[in-house]
Parts: structure tokens; C-alpha cells; sequence
């Protein structure tokens, strides 16, 4: 199946979803462009597709520097765990910054958008799984890393994020992800990927995150 039937099949299926649901909002679709020749992502832009994500700042760079003056209207967003020391490069490149999951990154972004001049919409990245490998926020300690970001570094925090165990349901954890979000009055939520983005519609999603269900295996 080519590039341009899979992403039309999502598309389909997000309106079909959202149709099913209770309330009517609209979807972000964030074609995962990780590790994906230019080609494919020449195919996508040529469609009209204008968001993507990227997980790596030096590969991102690469990529998409040229092609963001090119086409301003490109929105990029940064999805993978983010390095202190990159994070210059991020806040330079990226539009949005999914992965703020600590007190020293919050502080690291806030001087970088100022020293830049620029602001970066941020998502706190929620560790909703209590998963030891994986970055991430407690949920008990949302509330006050969220409050902190906004009164101590200024940052402008959109939404939530999170990756759910692989061995677990989805479901569960995209509610508390939605609980977690009501309770502080946060609107914006990236759940869902290519396994399970139907679901995380379900549950509330704002954002999903699609990298094999458009641009098909990596190889």
C-alpha cells in the first residue's frame, strides 16, 4: 500500500472515530518521520501534510532545517527523550517539545527560549505506567511540576503526553492521562500511536502519533 492510501485510511479513521464519540474536536495527526528516507517524507509533504515528529535533535536537524524555510507552515514536534545538551538545537528547531519530564529541562528550555527570543509549546511527558526505563512525570507529581513550569520558568504548557507499557492495555492509562489533564485544567493531549491511536481518540486524545501506519516499515 502506498504512502498516500495509508494516510488516507487514517484520516478516514480518525473522522470515523471522532463521529462515534461524544464530543466533536479536532485531531492533530503527527506523521512520525524517525528514521524515514526523505523520499517518503517528500510524498507526505506533496500531499499537503504539514506536522510531523522526530525523536533524535541531530537527525531532525538534518532533515528538516532546510525544508522548514522552505515551507514555513511545517510544524515539527519533538517526541523522543530530550538531552540536556540538545537542548539549544531543540528549541531552535522544534515547534512543540512533548518530552518535559524534569525540574533541569523545564529550566534548560525557559533560558533557551529566552536567550533565542522564541517560544516552544511544551507537553509534560507523563510516566503513567510507573515504568523504570522510561522518562516521565509520577502522575501524583503532575500538579506540581505543571504549576512550577508555568510560575517559576514561564513555559507554555499545552498538553500532556504519554507512552503507555507494551504490555498493557492502552486504554487505562489514556484515562488517567485525561483525568490527570481535567484535574489541572490542561486541554491538549498526545496519546496514541499507529497500535493504538483509535483508542486514544476514544479516551480524549487531541494529538496522535503515527510513524508505521503511514510511512510503513522501516527497514
Amino acid at each position: 500500500m502506498k504512502i498516500h492510501d495509508r494516510y488516507i485510511d487514517i484520516i478516514k479513521n480518525i473522522h470515523q472515530t471522532i463521529s462515534e464519540s461524544s464530543f466533536e474536536r479536532k485531531i492533530e495527526l503527527i506523521a512520525v518521520s524517525k528514521k524515514q528516507p526523505q523520499e517518503k517524507i517528500d510524498q507526505l509533504l506533496n500531499i499537503g501534510h504539514r506536522c510531523f515528529g522526530e525523536n533524535q535533535v541531530q537527525e531532525a536537524t538534518e532533515k528538516w532545517s532546510n525544508i522548514k524555510i522552505k515551507i514555513p507552515d511545517v510544524k515539527l514536534h519533538m517526541i523522543g527523550p530530550l538531552q540536556s545538551n540538545k537542548v539549544s538545537q531543540a528549541v531552535n528547531l522544534f515547534d512543540y517539545i512533548q518530552t518535559l519530564d524534569r525540574i533541569k529541562l523545564a529550566s534548560k528550555i525557559s533560558n533557551e527560549c529566552k536567550k533565542q527570543n522564541k517560544e516552544v509549546k511544551c507537553f509534560i511527558q507523563v510516566n503513567t505506567g510507573h515504568e523504570r526505563q522510561k522518562s516521565g512525570i509520577k502522575p501524583t507529581e503532575v500538579k506540581e511540576f505543571y504549576n512550577l513550569c508555568i510560575s517559576d520558568y514561564k513555559l507554555n504548557i499545552i498538553g500532556l503526553m504519554c507512552l503507555p507499557p507494551k504490555n498493557e492495555p492502552p486504554k487505562k492509562h489514556f484515562y488517567l492521562l485525561k483525568s490527570l489533564a481535567s484535574m489541572n485544567n490542561i486541554k491538549l493531549l498526545s496519546m496514541g500511536m499507529t497500535a493504538d491511536y483509535i483508542e486514544g481518540i476514544k479516551q480524549g486524545a487531541t494529538h496522535i502519533r503515527v510513524g508505521e501506519g503511514i510511512f510503513g516499515k522501516r527497514y
